[in-house]
């Protein structure tokens, strides 16, 4: 399908046998289906009309409701969330988290909440049951309870100047991309985290800071390339980052790493800054 659709990737999400069109207006939309049919109609391939909805404001696509700009979890989803059994085993902890963290992204807080849950899977004995803590039964409950309040992330505009905050701590490091409106309202477009390995927890302070950028950058790579952008940090001796002015080895390293990106640092206080610095809590890499 990939091959079929290939070249329109600015209007079409293709998966498996399941097509997406999105469009900013009718006009574009008409024009858009149009071209995917044709393509479908050469390729002597037929689809089934009772499986297809046209003209949809929200569709439900891959696990998540996504239209006017904005996506949220499924309902069936996260239904199938909430009904899951306390579990007894590593297996049914690695079912469960597999379902909650497909929307780890959603619920800036995933890695902390769930670490009492990856912490039952350490061990070299990967079946098994485990100790079912009271820490295990408050992180599964309110894994669930974070889904029931329906959490939101907005679609990126490419026309806006984008805006990543990163934090890091002793644990790991956290990053949140996100972008103004026009009211002036910072609205969440994703949510990064890693774990620190043995090596970077011995980092200091600055470069646990820088770390967290460059891994923020390199991430966002599909979202920054090419962009003017902001990059908040609550780590102000940071702001010197794209002057290549260090003379740490690693730091001067890494500022010469993100040369290609064009980007400016403010600092933020800690304060204000408490989305990227609540994922550097985290002990689940993303």
């Amino acid at each position: 399908m990939a091959e079929l659709l290939n070249g329109l990737e600015d209007f079409v999400v293709p998966y498996l046998d399941d097509i997406a069109i999105f469009s900013d207006t009718w006009e574009s939309h008409i024009k858009h289906m149009e071209t995917v049919l044709q393509r479908i109609k050469r390729a002597k391939l037929t689809i089934k009309p009772s499986k297809c909805k046209f003209a949809q404001q929200n569709v439900k696509f891959l696990g998540h409701n996504v239209g006017q700009g904005f996506r949220t979890p499924s309902e069936i989803k996260v239904q199938a969330v909430l009904e899951f059994p306390t579990p007894r085993t590593k297996t049914q902890i690695r079912a469960f988290l597999g379902i909650a963290g497909y929307y780890q992204k959603y619920i800036n807080l995933f890695s902390v909440i769930a670490a009492p849950l990856t912490d039952a899977l350490k061990g070299r004995a990967k079946k098994g049951e485990i100790k079912w803590t009271t820490e295990c039964e408050n992180a599964f409950r309110e894994l669930k309870g974070k889904l029931i309040d329906k959490p939101v992330l907005y679609a990126p505009n490419f026309e806006r100047e984008f805006i990543v905050q990163t934090d890091a701590s002793n644990a790991g490091m956290g990053a949140v991309l996100t972008q103004l409106t026009e009211q002036g309202e910072e609205h969440p477009i994703l949510y990064l985290s890693k774990k620190f390995s043995e090596v970077e927890k011995r980092y200091c302070t600055t470069e646990k800071e820088c770390a967290s950028i460059v891994f923020a950058i390199k991430r966002l790579h599909y979202y920054l390339d090419g962009n003017s952008f902001l990059v908040m940090t609550d780590h102000n001796p940071l702001v010197w980052l794209n002057r290549n002015v260090s003379s740490n080895p690693r730091l001067m390293r890494w500022a010469l790493a993100l040369q290609p990106y064009n980007f400016r640092i403010v600092h933020r206080s800690g304060k204000s800054h408490k989305n990227a610095d609540s994922l550097s809590r985290s002990v689940i890499d993303n």
